[in-house]
């Protein structure tokens, strides 16, 4: 067996994180400053999550100041605490790359309705 088959036995255990694409999310990542530990939010939308196993890895995009800004997260890092949904989308596109060239309104992906069981009225 290979080494990152030993780590992906290991590391593979903790439960992965529940969302997909075109989700808008807060990632939450433990930053170290010296000897003092924060969590940090990074919230945005889920462009594209790649690999599989223990080498996969997502991307969230926001717009700061009239500036996008991406991050890539790996999957299964320590720093990253938790993945929280906060509203699901709906979109047909593995990756979402055509974000990066819209500007205001445009950038907005439709949430994904709640469906209604057939015995509810």
């Amino acid at each position: 067996m290979t080494l990152i088959q030993d780590i992906e036995k290991e590391q593979v255990q903790r439960e992965p994180f529940a969302f997909n694409v075109g989700d808008t999310v807060r990632v939450d990542v433990k930053i170290t400053e010296g000897e003092r530990e924060r969590i940090h939010a990074f919230a945005g939308i889920v462009i594209a999550r790649k690999g599989s196993g223990i080498r996969e890895m997502f991307t969230v995009r926001r717009i700061v100041a009239g500036e996008g800004v991406e991050r890539t997260f790996p999957m299964h890092s320590p720093a990253v605490v938790g993945v929280t949904v906060q509203s699901p989308g709906s979109v047909r596109r593995a990756k979402l790359y055509y974000l990066r060239k819209r500007v205001g309104k445009a950038t907005r992906v439709k949430t994904k309705r709640a469906t209604q069981a057939k015995g509810d009225a």
